[in-house]
C-alpha cells in the first residue's frame, strides 16, 4: 500500500568489490567489533578543501568554487543549486533547508524551514474532510524556505556574486544532465498521477510520454530560466549584498511568489485521491525569511555535538547520546547483538520523546529542553531498558506536563480504512514497501582550509510532491504533513508557525570548542538514527569515516511516522544483511520485529571534517546507490 515503511528492496552493492583503505585506520578499541580491513573507498584527505554530497556533479560544482578561491559557503550554495536540478526526486527550490554552520560568533544553524501559510488553520483541513495534513499537493506546503536560506548565507558568510554561484545550476538545467536511474524510478512510480491529474509534472518529467531512462539527458529550461531572472533581478545593485538581496526579494514576494500563489489556487489532486487548492499566497512567502539561530548540545566522550532545538528532530540524537553515554563501551557496538538491542531501544525511547515533546511549541521552552537533556532525565530513561524488545511507545514522564500521544495507527490498519490510497502519497523515505519510490533528501558538507565548515540538509519540493509550476520549473514542498490537526500537540499545524521537520544536520566540535567535523543523512525519521550509528563508531570505536558510513545500518520504526499516513510499527527493527545471522537471530529472540533490507540499502551519510591533531582535511561518502561522493585535495 503507499506510504508503509518497511524496507524490503534489496540493492546489489554499488560497486565490483571493496578497495583497500589507502591510510591506516585509527586503532579500535578492543571491545568494538574490528572495523573492515577493506573499505568501498578511501577516506578522502588534503590541506586544500573537502566537499561530500550525495550526488556527484553537486560535489564537483562545490569543488570547483574552492578551486577557483570561493570559501566553504560559496561551494556549499554552488552545490546546493545543482542539487535542485540533478536530484530533483530528492529536493527542489520549493523545499526546505537545515544547516549548521561555522560564524564568526560561533557555531549557528541556518534556519530555512518555511512556516504555515495563514490560511492553514486546523478548521479549514477538517472542513474539507481531511484527518491528517495531505503528504502530497499544495495543502501541505509551507512557504518555500530553502532558496532563502542559501541566499542568506551567500550574502553574509560567502564571497562569491550570486551569478557565478548559481553559474553550475544554470548549465545543468539549460543544457542537461544524465539523470540517475532513481529519477525515472521515481517517475515512473507516478507517471499515471502525472497524466492524468498533473499535467504540468508530465510536461517537464515525461516530454517523450514516459519516464527518463538511466543515464538519459534531462533539461529545465524553466527552472534556468528562474535562475537567470533571479541574477537579473539585483542588476542595477551598487554591491554585491545587493544584488543578492534584489535575488531574495524577487524570489521570496515578486515574480516567484506571485507564480505561486495563482498555481496552488487551482484545485488538484491531494494524497488519499482528493481534488483541493492550496492556501499559500504571496504573502506567506514575503512573511518568511530564514534566518541563523544557537544550536542545542551536548557533550558526549569529550565531543561537543551541535544539533537544532526541538523545532525540529534534532534534539533525538543528543538524547540518544546522553541515555548511552551510561553505558560500557560493549553495550555501544551496533555490529554485536547487545549493542544493536541497546541501541534500538534507546532509539524507541528518545522518539516516544520526540513524538510527545517535541515541535514549534518547544523551541522556546528552555526548562522542557534542559529536562529532556539532563543526566538525571538520561538516567531515568536508561534504566527502561531491558533484555527485551520493547514497543517503543513510552515518552519520558517530566512533573507537571503531560506528554502528547498521537494516534499509533499501524500499516495494517490503515490499509484496512485506505484499500487504495493515491500514489500522490509520496513522503520522505528513503526505501519504501513493495519497491515503491518516496521522495528523499540530500545533504552536503564543505569544509576549506580557512577552517569554515557547514553540514547541509535541503528537501522537500521533490519532483512528485505537488504539480510542477510550469513557469518556474519546480513544484511546492509537503512539511506541512508533519503537523497534527490536534490543538492539544506541541507540532500542531497553527499559521505561521513551523512543521517539526526532520532535517538535521550535525557538527562536532572538541574540548575547546573547535570545529572537528560536519556530518548528515538523507533519511526522513532514520537521519539522526543512522547518524548515531556513524558517531558510536568514530568516537568509541575508532572507526575511520568512511569504515563508519561503510559499515552495516539499522533503524527502528517503532514510532509514529513524520510522513503520512503517520502509520507505526511496534518492535520493528530493520536492518542491513551484513549485520550478521547470528546477531539478527539475536534480535529476534529478544522480542525485534527485524526486517532484512539488503546487504546495501541503508545509511545515506557525508562527513566532511578537520584532524584537530594534524590539521588535516578529510571526507567520506556513502556509496550505496553509487550516487553519493566525496571530493578533495
Amino acid at each position: 500500500m503507499s506510504g508503509e515503511r518497511a524496507h524490503a528492496v534489496r540493492d546489489p552493492p554499488p560497486y565490483a568489490g571493496p578497495m583497500p583503505s589507502t591510510s591506516p585506520p585509527l586503532p579500535p578499541r578492543s571491545v568494538f567489533t574490528p572495523p573492515p580491513s577493506h573499505v568501498s573507498r578511501p577516506t578522502l584527505r588534503g590541506s586544500f578543501g573537502m566537499v561530500s554530497s550525495t550526488h556527484w556533479l553537486a560535489s564537483a560544482a562545490a569543488q570547483a568554487v574552492l578551486e577557483r578561491g570561493g570559501n566553504a559557503f560559496d561551494a556549499a550554495v554552488a552545490g546546493a543549486f545543482v542539487l535542485h536540478v540533478v536530484e530533483p526526486h530528492l529536493n527542489g527550490p520549493g523545499g526546505d533547508l537545515v544547516a549548521l554552520v561555522t560564524t564568526d560568533d560561533g557555531p549557528r544553524v541556518l534556519m530555512g524551514q518555511g512556516v504555515a501559510p495563514a490560511a492553514a488553520t486546523i478548521e479549514h483541513y477538517r472542513a474539507a474532510g481531511l484527518e491528517l495534513v495531505p503528504g502530497a499537493g499544495a495543502l501541505a506546503a509551507v512557504a518555500p524556505g530553502a532558496v532563502d536560506a542559501w541566499l542568506l548565507l551567500l550574502a553574509e558568510r560567502g564571497t562569491w556574486e550570486l551569478a557565478d554561484v548559481l553559474a553550475f545550476a544554470v548549465h545543468y538545467a539549460r543544457l542537461g544532465h544524465p539523470a540517475v536511474a532513481r529519477v525515472g524510478t521515481t517517475v515512473a512510480a507516478v507517471a499515471e498521477l502525472f497524466t492524468r491529474h498533473w499535467p504540468t509534472s508530465a510536461a517537464q518529467w515525461m516530454p517523450t510520454g514516459r519516464p527518463p531512462g538511466d543515464g538519459e539527458v534531462i533539461r529545465n529550461e524553466a527552472y534556468a530560466r528562474t535562475l537567470d531572472r533571479l541574477v537579473e533581478a539585483g542588476a542595477g545593485a551598487q554591491t554585491r549584498e545587493e544584488r543578492i538581496a534584489a535575488a531574495r526579494r524577487a524570489f521570496g514576494s515578486g515574480f516567484v511568489a506571485a507564480a505561486v500563489e495563482a498555481f496552488a489556487a487551482v484545485p488538484h489532486r491531494h494524497s488519499g485521491g482528493g481534488e483541493h487548492a492550496g492556501v499559500i499566497t504571496a504573502a506567506d512567502m514575503a512573511a518568511f525569511r530564514a534566518s541563523l539561530e544557537e544550536p542545542c548540545s551536548v557533550t558526549f566522550r569529550g565531543h561537543t555535538v551541535l544539533k537544532t532545538g526541538p523545532w525540529g528532530q534534532g534534539p533525538m540524537l543528543l538524547q540518544a547520546l546522553a541515555v548511552l553515554d551510561g553505558f560500557d563501551d560493549a553495550r555501544l557496538d551496533p555490529s554485536t547483538e547487545l549493542g544493536a538491542h541497546t541501541i534500538l531501544e534507546t532509539l524507541k525511547l528518545v522518539l516516544a520523546d520526540r513524538d510527545a515533546w517535541y515541535g514549534e511549541a518547544a523551541a522556546g521552552d528552555d526548562a522542557l529542553l534542559a529536562r529532556l537533556l539532563s543526566p538525571e532525565y538520561a538516567a531515568a530513561r536508561r534504566a527502561l531498558i531491558t533484555d527485551h524488545a520493547s514497543a517503543g511507545d513510552e515518552p519520558g514522564a517530566i512533573p507537571g506536563r503531560t506528554p502528547h500521544r498521537p494516534p499509533r495507527v499501524t500499516p495494517e490498519e490503515f490499509a484496512a480504512t485506505n484499500p487504495d490510497p493515491d500514489e500522490a502519497s509520496a513522503g520522505e523515505p528513503t526505501v519504501a514497501r513493495f519497491g515503491r519510490t518516496r521522495g528523499d533528501t540530500c545533504h552536503l558538507d564543505v569544509v576549506d582550509r580557512d577552517g569554515n565548515m557547514i553540514a547541509a540538509t535541503p528537501s522537500g519540493g521533490w519532483l512528485q510532491s505537488s504539480p510542477t509550476i510550469p513557469e518556474l520549473g519546480f513544484c511546492l514542498g509537503t512539511r506541512l504533513q508533519m503537523t497534527w490537526l490536534d490543538e492539544s500537540s506541541p507540532a500542531a499545524l497553527r499559521p505561521g508557525v513551523r512543521p517539526r521537520t526532520t532535517l538535521t544536520p550535525t557538527m562536532l566540535l572538541d574540548a575547546s570548542g573547535r570545529p572537528t567535523a560536519v556530518l548528515g543523512s538523507p533519511g526522513g525519521d532514520q537521519q539522526d538514527q543512522w547518524q548515531l550509528l556513524y558517531l558510536l563508531r568514530t568516537l568509541v570505536g575508532g572507526y575511520s569515516p568512511q569504515q563508519a558510513i561503510d559499515a552495516p545500518m539499522l533503524h527502528t520504526t517503532a514510532m509514529v511516522g513524520s510522513f503520512w499516513p503517520r502509520t507505526v510499527e511496534p518492535y520493528a527493527a530493520v536492518v542491513e544483511d551484513r549485520l550478521g545471522e547470528d546477531v539478527i537471530a539475536g534480535l529476534e529472540r529478544r522480542g525485534h520485529r527485524v526486517t532484512r533490507a539488503g546487504d546495501w540499502s541503508l545509511g545515506r551519510l557525508c562527513v566532511a571534517g578537520r584532524e584537530p591533531e594534524t590539521g588535516v582535511l578529510y571526507a567520506a561518502a556513502n556509496p550505496r546507490g553509487a550516487q553519493g561522493y566525496a571530493a578533495g585535495r
